[in-house]
């Protein structure tokens, strides 16, 4: 994923489905290249690099 992305998706009240490592996550903010990650499946947060995340395609 690339900055650009990560902002219209922070800029959007739309809901993605973003993931790191197969993870579903929701993006709490942008730092240079690093994204603030929470994951969806408990309360962990990480500091990820944004190319890290990806969405899934949904024709797949």
């Amino acid at each position: 994923m690339d900055l650009k992305r990560i902002n219209s998706i922070l800029g959007n009240d739309e809901k993605f489905d973003v993931f790191y490592e197969d993870r579903p996550v929701w993006i709490q903010g942008v730092t240079q290249n690093i994204a603030k990650i929470g994951f969806i499946d408990n309360f962990e947060e990480r500091d990820v690099y944004i190319e890290d995340l990806y969405e899934k395609d949904l024709y797949n």
